[in-house]
């Protein structure tokens, strides 16, 4: 199964909802608390995807995006294949 890692905040109901859908597929994912890490983390999140929100999902290598982007791939049944 690929490497799954979620970077998010405490208080984020999007990124809770991320984690609950991967969590019901009985996936693994390495969370990443922006909370609780340096500034400088989020900044090179930030030039990595050009995104400043969060959640920031990482399938492997590859961002997928937020929790619309993953579950739309759940919706349109392409999750399971980038899990695999």
């Amino acid at each position: 199964m690929a490497e799954v890692t979620i970077y998010s905040t405490a208080v984020c109901p999007y990124c809770i909802r991320a984690k609950q859908l991967l969590e019901r597929k009985g996936v693994t994912f390495k969370e990443v608390n922006l909370s609780n890490e340096a500034p400088e983390v989020r900044v090179e999140l930030m030039q990595r995807t050009k995104h400043r929100t969060v959640p920031q999902i990482f399938i492997g290598e590859q961002f997928i995006g937020g929790f619309d982007q993953l579950y739309a791939l759940e919706r349109e049944g392409k999750l399971d294949d980038l899990l695999a």
